[in-house]
């Protein structure tokens, strides 16, 4: 059995359109997903399919958006891993995902970030301090479908912990 991992309230985290835990979960027993990403998506079809996945995930969720430029950044819940999706970063299976949150989850970690940078992408600083660097693939996707994506996978990953039948490995 995993570490006790304190129990989130709404006045640990600064407000924000998204946070939410499934029916009947307690904020303290799984680790906030955390997606920060720049641009507004608006009326989208991307914005249509990031709201199916967003409803789906039983973890507690926040969604970030910030401008191109600046915005501030919520402070994050400590511990906490940051991952940035960069073209530089590695592909992975969604099973190798979905243990990457569960190993971090039963460590302790109490918000897993995934920042999705601007147009430009993110300084070699961002990259550094980053734990991790993430890829869907050596192609090069516009940010509205990387976040759509995202959402996708923390959904299939979540899924696949809780041992749903969402995700059907070859």
């Amino acid at each position: 059995m995993g570490p006790v991992i304190p129990s989130l309230s709404s006045s640990d985290l600064p407000p924000s359109k998204g946070l939410r835990g499934a029916a009947g979960l307690p904020y303290g027993s799984a680790m906030l997903l955390h997606v920060i990403a720049r641009g507004k998506i608006a009326r989208t079809p991307e914005a249509d399919l990031v709201a199916r996945y967003e409803k789906r995930i039983a973890w507690p969720l926040r969604l970030t958006e910030l401008p191109e430029r600046g915005g501030r950044v919520p402070d994050p819940l400590a511990p906490c891993r940051t991952v940035l999706l960069d073209e530089r970063g590695s592909a992975m299976a969604s099973e190798e995902f979905a243990e990457l949150l569960r190993g971090w989850r039963d460590n302790g970690i109490r918000e897993t970030r995934f920042v999705i940078g601007a147009a430009d992408g993110h300084s070699r600083a961002e990259r550094d301090a980053a734990d991790r660097l993430l890829a869907f693939g050596k192609a090069t996707w516009p940010h509205l479908m990387a976040r759509a994506m995202l959402l996708e996978q923390l959904f299939r990953a979540t899924s696949i912990l809780a041992g749903h039948p969402y995700h059907r490995a070859g």
